[in-house]
């Protein structure tokens, strides 16, 4: 049976790579699909069959929460599972609080689905997750009917009062954000009537990409320059369906960066997901010289799906329009650090999403940069990041504020740095990417475990 534990505290200290890195490595499962899964599967009617999940500790925790609700969750192998739904609409109440440790995803989307069931349930997190703002899903969610109670500025811990017969939503998005839309539209599921989403720049796609795979009825027409309109006919006859979930591309993002950086390194990480929301990472990196080459593409569970193969070379700064950050907004920490290595200055716009991620991660990802040498400015919602064209002067103590992408991001930062860099903290990644640092150490990381 899987665990959920509280982690002590394991600071790590990185020093420079000795040899390039090679080898062909799989990554764990994309954690967004990975949640997606497990909610969807419990609401549909029947047995559906997951292969790939990511089983760090947010994904963990949905696990736990569906089963809280009434679903049967079963692990039968690493990475299989077997989820037999109860029906849309027939979630039972729990008998405990909800304690979703530290995933806003997990969080913000069940929000939605509670919201639309008539039940009462609590949902609160760890320290990390009990300082981030619901609001901006709680606000359009109380449009259903349904009732939120929560701590000053919107904070977990949070008291739901659902209804059975909640209100079809339309709803325009202030500021782009998946976690959001899926909210309303998982809400929308057991509404009568037609749920509305107006998004204005598009974001990752698999919750409509999943509703339709689970037989729901949703369409998506252009709105604007580069906005989306989803429309969701209200209850659908949700019926179970197998899923195979891709290795997480925001995960891979972490040993190809390092692959780039470190000399003479070459490394291949297999059955990347590619949905062209979630790629502008990849993009980018080419824009800065990457030598990023693609292989074996194909359709797997109804997400693209190919093997990258990252091979070290020199790297130009680069300027990153607001409309790309939705396609890579859990990357720009690592890109950041790719930054500073590259020659020149970069840019990276609109990144007011990240103000609210696991923490402030544009202030925390700044913080990593100056700590260890690196100019770095923040003008409006802009990064802006001076490359030296090399290693970095490194040296500084990095804290990770809870932040399993700033402790994997600053970790590729050592392994380039000119003097040591110490992590406050590491435990926090087995969130996304469990067995991070062995999986490094077999491609010639060399970390201290």
């Amino acid at each position: 049976m899987e665990t959920m534990h509280a982690s002590a505290s394991r600071p790590l200290t990185v020093r420079s790579a000795t040899a390039p890195l090679s080898g062909s490595v799989a990554v764990p499962g994309d954690k967004s699909i990975s949640h997606r899964a497990l909610m969807f599967a419990a609401l549909a009617r029947g047995e559906t069959a997951i292969t790939g999940l990511l089983e760090g500790e947010d994904v963990l925790r949905t696990a736990a929460a569906m089963r809280a609700l009434g679903a049967t969750v079963t692990r039968v192998a690493p990475g299989r599972w077997q989820v037999t739904g109860r029906g849309l609409g027939a979630l039972q109440e729990p008998d405990d609080v909800l304690d979703m440790g530290n995933s806003g995803t997990a969080a913000r989307l069940l929000s939605g689905i509670l919201a639309s069931h008539g039940i009462f349930s609590v949902m609160t997190g760890d320290g990390s997750l009990r300082g981030r703002p619901m609001k901006r899903v709680t606000d359009p969610l109380s449009a259903t009917g349904a009732r939120f109670t929560a701590r000053a500025g919107g904070r977990l811990p949070l008291a739901i009062e659902g209804v059975a017969e909640p209100a079809p939503l339309s709803y325009r998005l202030p500021v782009a954000s998946a976690q959001v839309k899926s909210a309303v539209l998982l809400a929308g599921l057991n509404a009568a009537g037609t749920t509305r989403v107006e998004e204005p720049v598009a974001t990752r796609d698999h919750t409509e990409n999943m509703l339709r795979h689970f037989g729901a009825e949703l369409s998506v027409a252009p709105l604007g320059a580069g906005g989306r309109v989803i429309t969701l006919a209200g209850r659908p006859d949700l019926v179970a369906r197998d899923v195979a979930v891709p290795g997480d591309p925001s995960s891979a993002a972490f040993v190809l960066a390092a692959a780039l950086l470190v000399p003479g390194s070459s490394v291949t990480v297999r059955g990347v997901g590619l949905n062209p929301l979630r790629t502008g990472l990849f993009a980018t990196l080419r824009e800065m010289g990457a030598d990023l080459r693609l292989s074996n593409e194909r359709v797997e569970g109804g997400e693209p799906v190919g093997d990258l193969t990252a091979v070290a070379g020199p790297l130009r700064g680069v300027d990153v329009p607001a409309d790309r950050a939705p396609s890579m907004i859990d990357e720009y920490p690592i890109l950041a650090v790719v930054a500073a290595h590259a020659a020149g200055p970069s840019r990276f716009r609109g990144l007011e999403e990240l103000r609210v991620k696991e923490s402030d991660r544009l202030s925390a990802t700044v913080a990593l940069l100056r700590r260890n040498g690196v100019t770095v400015e923040v003008v409006g919602d802009d990064m802006l990041v001076t490359g030296t064209g090399g290693a970095v002067p490194g040296g500084g103590l990095v804290e990770t504020r809870m932040d399993h992408r700033l402790a994997m991001s600053a970790t590729v930062l050592g392994l380039v740095a000119a003097a040591p860099v110490t992590v406050d903290d590491t435990a926090f990644v087995d969130t996304s990417f469990p067995g991070f640092i062995a999986l490094m150490n077999g491609i010639g990381a060399g970390l201290a475990a």
